[in-house]
């Protein structure tokens, strides 16, 4: 195979036709725990990213003009739905930016799973929130940037997101 057409199918292979959306779950750590906040109150914040654009680039760029600054921002997990791409992104947010939106306490779910090669057919908000806090436990113990950026009650609050074997036993 020439580098020519390695190219060539790899090009093929990662085009996205269609819409993209990036799906960003803004979460604070307030008194009562993790709560989910944002733009539009205790749920994720859809927006459209216009192809050819970086979707971390747009998510970041709206995130700090809507919520401010935020501590860590990370692109978390991919699906088809929606009609077509949808990111998942996590906001992690000081909770003083978003005193006057709407809030819900984020509570435990179990992931969706699909097959050993196939990926859920339906999935819900609270198993998305679920593994993107899973994957933000996974970073604030294995990327130093994560780690340094949140809170040491952010640290406490993730340990508890960490996969065990019989966890609700």
């Amino acid at each position: 195979m020439t580098d020519d057409h390695r190219a060539s199918v790899t090009d093929v292979l990662l085009t996205v036709e269609g819409p993209v959306q990036a799906e960003i779950f803004a979460v604070v750590l307030d008194a009562q725990g993790p709560t989910l906040t944002g733009p539009c109150g205790p749920e994720a914040w859809y927006v459209e990213v216009p192809q050819g654009t970086d979707p971390m680039a747009v998510t970041a760029r709206l995130v700090r003009a809507n919520l401010g600054d935020p501590l860590v921002l990370h692109s978390t997990s991919w699906r088809t739905s929606r009609g077509g791409v949808v990111l998942t992104f996590v906001a992690i947010v000081a909770p003083a930016v978003v005193a006057d939106l709407g809030k819900a306490p984020v509570e435990r779910a179990e992931l969706a799973r699909g097959d050993a090669t196939t990926a859920p057919i339906d999935v819900a908000s609270a198993p998305v929130l679920e593994h993107a806090l899973r994957h933000l436990a996974w970073l604030v113990r294995d990327d130093p940037a994560v780690a340094q950026a949140l809170p040491q009650a952010w640290h406490a609050l993730l340990a508890g997101y960490v996969p065990e074997p019989f966890r609700h036993l």
